[in-house]
């Protein structure tokens, strides 16, 4: 069986930490600011983990 070729728009996304997890960055949190609370754009601007089955097929779009 060939090579899978990796998935760019999903390798640009989400990297891989040193123990394996996959890091993604949160949505929403580039315009329309104003009407969103303080608390709510803090949480935006932290990075989240991907886990379960979507880490999964995430991690065969990567070539992982």
């Amino acid at each position: 069986m060939p090579k899978l070729k990796t998935h760019k728009g999903t390798a640009k996304r989400i990297k891989i930490s040193g123990s394996g997890k996959l890091i993604r960055e949160r949505a929403y949190g580039n315009h329309i600011l104003a009407k969103k609370s303080k608390a709510r754009k803090r949480n935006m601007n932290t990075a989240a983990s991907i886990n379960g089955k979507i880490a999964k097929n995430v991690k065969t779009a990567l070539g992982v």
